[in-house]
């Protein structure tokens, strides 16, 4: 795909959002504000090279550093204690925001063993939508042999949108592959 994502929203999607949604003005029309990108690591409390190794993972499949979350408390059931890495975040914005959800409709997803598409059950009835991922190794960035275990990630994408309708009309005109 030669054009980017940002040209296909303003060329056609814009336009064709309004007609389907009867919006009155250009800026009512939802967009995409951000792509967070996270990883929950309880397994970093005791080991430090998981957490050195999806730092790496993120750096490759978002271009950008993640930033290191910490507990705010203790908690002994799960062997937590306070300020110590349990996970990783990216905030994607703007041009990379874009060039990241291209990567990942049309070479990540489709890369997943038996994929029919992805389910529309996943938005939270404010037009923001969260996908889970079971591995790591979907993104074309990952080699098979340089990771130590697989791991998943979340997904959020966030959007100006008031209502799931709105989200899915701009999702799927952007190309994300629903089925339902």
């Amino acid at each position: 795909m030669n054009t980017s994502l940002q040209q296909l929203y303003k060329d056609k999607i814009i336009s064709e959002l309004q007609d389907k949604f009867n919006y009155q003005n250009k800026h009512e029309v939802p967009k995409l504000v951000k792509i967070t990108v996270n990883r929950g690591l309880g397994e970093a409390a005791q080991n430090a090279k998981a957490l050195e190794n999806s730092i790496e993972e993120f750096k490759l499949i978002t271009g950008q550093k993640p930033i290191i979350t910490r507990s705010k408390k203790a908690i002994a059931g799960f062997k937590i204690r306070e300020n110590i890495p349990i996970g990783i975040t990216v905030n994607l914005r703007r041009q990379k925001m874009y060039d990241f959800l291209n990567k990942l409709i049309n070479l990540s997803l489709p890369r997943i063993r038996d994929f029919r598409g992805i389910s529309t059950n996943h938005f939270d009835g404010r037009g923001n939508y969260n996908l889970g991922l079971k591995e790591q190794l979907i993104f074309p960035e990952i080699q098979y042999d340089q990771i130590d275990k697989i791991r998943g990630l979340d997904i959020a994408i966030v959007t100006t949108a008031k209502t799931d309708e709105e989200s899915i009309a701009l999702l799927k005109g952007l190309g994300m592959p629903f089925y339902n």
